[in-house]
């Protein structure tokens, strides 16, 4: 059996390869369509024009569906490793599954409303898929830290605390730096704008920006990887449970059933 044919541990390994494809995919077509600069544009910009919007749009769904399964696999797992009596980590459990699917649904958003079509929902999508998406990482980082050493070891919990706080840097430097690059272009339409020349007003503050946006992607990319090893020791399954040996809302037979069902229709309807 090969490593990722283990447990379900092909989630958290699919959303990484899925999320990383749409995202290089995008770049690469809307740069050779000329659409975005080469050097590091926003990753909404370069899912903003025609055609890569369209294809980048379904991997983002695609996506934030891998992103929904995976964060309740994920509370499964830990659901069945907590003791009964601890509530703490019980309510922890649940609030970092809603987080979760907040964070994936935010993805959506963005994957379909443009930052040139409606900025303001553009914006409410990214704050709920980042900023969402770091409290989740958070959350987690914390069930790690209780659940060591008697679930999984030290280190896992501190690579899921060091990538936390790669999160952290990255969304406090694409803040201050958006902040900074609006507030020196001011009437000028930044969510239009998708050039960008060396040397104008603004631009090492975009550049800072779009940076810090792209390390702010992978950084979740690399939390979901931790996710691997715990994922090989986890299997779900859906069991059937009948209600009755049959899909009629009475027994088949039943003759006071067919005289209703007939009566109607061959009555006459007198």
């Amino acid at each position: 059996m090969w490593w990722f044919q283990q447990g379900l541990c092909i989630l958290p390994v699919a959303l990484v390869i899925w999320t990383a494809a749409s995202f290089i995919f995008a770049y690469i077509t809307a740069v050779m369509l000329k659409h975005v600069d080469p050097l590091v544009p926003y990753i909404s910009d370069t899912g903003t024009m025609p055609p890569e919007r369209c294809v980048f749009g379904i991997m983002l769904d695609i996506s934030a569906f891998l992103g929904m399964a995976t964060v309740y696999v994920r509370y499964k797992q830990v659901e069945a490793l907590i003791g009964e009596h601890e509530l703490k980590l019980k309510r922890l459990n649940r609030f970092g599954l809603l987080l979760g699917w907040i964070s994936s649904f935010g993805m959506c958003v963005v994957a379909n409303f443009q930052k040139t079509t409606i900025f303001s929902m553009h914006l409410v999508g990214a704050v709920l898929t980042f900023g969402v998406g770091a409290l989740y990482i958070f959350v987690q980082t914390l069930l790690s830290l209780y659940m060591q050493p008697r679930v999984h070891s030290k280190t896992t919990y501190l690579i899921r605390l060091s990538i936390g706080v790669w999160t952290l840097s990255s969304i406090i430097s694409m803040f201050v730096s958006s902040v900074i690059m609006y507030s020196s272009l001011r009437g000028v339409d930044v969510p239009q704008k998708m050039h960008w020349t060396p040397g104008e007003t603004g631009y090492t503050a975009h550049l800072i920006s779009t940076v810090s946006e792209w390390s702010l992607a992978f950084s979740f990319i690399m939390f979901f990887l931790t996710y691997i090893r715990d994922f090989q020791k986890i299997d779900l399954r859906a069991e059937a449970v009948l209600q009755s040996t049959h899909l009629y809302d009475l027994p088949p037979g039943n003759k006071r059933d067919s005289a209703s069902e007939s009566s109607s229709l061959l009555g006459g309807g007198t």
